[in-house]
């Protein structure tokens, strides 16, 4: 029994999420919560709403069944996992990259997969991948995609900075580099270096932005280059190069050229840092579940062909693209691991 419930949960499950995201979003779980000490009722919500009381009572039972919500004495509270869904940044993260990025797409997850394409992202552009098109998404879909990309990066940017500046490098190189965030906390951390950013034309137009805004145009500038052109090689010299949720973006043969490429322009000492959450290195079930369904993200739509890999996938590729591990950091920012790797 306990086995066909969990199957109707899933048979469920997309309609029961817009269920949690209008509690979210029109301020019932809110509402609910600052009435926690007595409780409240469907009748005092949709007064102070200003919502029929129809519209309350369906949600509310609703969020009985998702357990956001339990019924004491005739009165309704807000459980543990209601509270997270409203107070719980990271999971505020997760459902608006959900619903404003993926939720629509997702029709055409059968698609992709036939396809080897993002079929799902035909529903913002032509795009033959989402990075293509990130300056031109739906405002409310851009937001959510940088801030779910950049909420598990820039924790992250605290711990790795000392290590990825022990050796003092002076010229570093940030491939994929967004919206220069972390190029931009480097230059803050350590006053000598210079750093490159490589990234799509679009891409670089947003970094210039914030580059100039904290003052660094003069040690921190903007390599345009389509990374999936394996013919262009990257500017040589590099004391570090920097790999930041970049590599669960392409394909196992393209994640071969990208090191390759890389390892050819690092100077006779350099360092190639590669961060990323690894599905079978997680602490917590949660994280897992997480990255599974962030890798369907990658086949419907981003580009068709990433995901998020397992660790030994990617140990792999390092060392047929000619390069080690020196040393492996566990644990950095929410469950990422931080690989050292250098020439063999």
């Amino acid at each position: 029994m306990q086995a066909k419930f969990d199957a109707q949960k899933i048979a469920f499950a997309p309609i029961m999420f817009q269920a949690a995201i209008s509690l979210r979003n029109l301020g019932i779980l809110k509402n609910i919560q600052n009435n926690q000490r007595t409780g409240t009722t469907i009748e005092n919500i949709a007064k102070d709403l200003n919502l029929s009381v129809y519209g309350i009572k369906v949600l509310v039972e609703a969020g009985l069944s998702l357990e956001v919500l339990y019924i004491k004495e005739s009165k309704i509270f807000i459980s543990k996992t209601g509270w997270f869904l409203i107070n719980d940044k990271l999971t505020k993260v997760n459902m608006d990259f959900t619903q404003d990025v993926n939720y629509k797409g997702f029709f055409k997850l059968e698609e992709s997969i036939k396809n080897g394409k993002p079929e799902g992202l035909k529903e913002f552009g032509q795009w033959d991948t989402i990075y293509e098109g990130l300056s031109q998404l739906p405002p409310k879909a851009k937001e959510s995609w940088f801030n779910f990309d950049h909420y598990y990066s820039d924790i992250a940017f605290p711990e790795v900075l000392p290590l990825i500046f022990e050796d003092n490098p002076l010229k570093g190189m940030d491939v994929g580099g967004n919206t220069g965030k972390f190029s931009i906390k480097a230059a803050e951390f350590n006053e000598n270096v210079n750093i490159t950013i490589l990234d799509l034309p679009g891409q670089l137009e947003l970094a210039a932005k914030n580059i100039k805004e904290n003052g660094f145009e003069n040690r921190i500038n903007g390599y345009p280059i389509n990374l999936l052109d394996h013919s262009i090689p990257f500017p040589k010299g590099q004391d570090f190069i920097w790999m930041s949720q970049f590599l669960d973006c392409f394909s196992q043969e393209d994640i071969v050229k990208l090191i390759e490429r890389a390892k050819e322009a690092l100077s006779e000492n350099g360092v190639l840092y590669i961060l990323e959450t690894y599905w079978d290195n997680q602490k917590f079930e949660a994280s897992t579940y997480s990255l599974h369904a962030t890798s369907l993200y990658f086949t419907c739509m981003a580009n068709g062909c990433s995901q998020m890999y397992h660790r030994d996938d990617m140990l792999k590729l390092i060392d047929k693209a000619g390069m080690k591990v020196k040393k492996e950091y566990e644990n950095i920012g929410i469950s990422h691991t931080l690989l050292k790797c250098i020439r063999k």
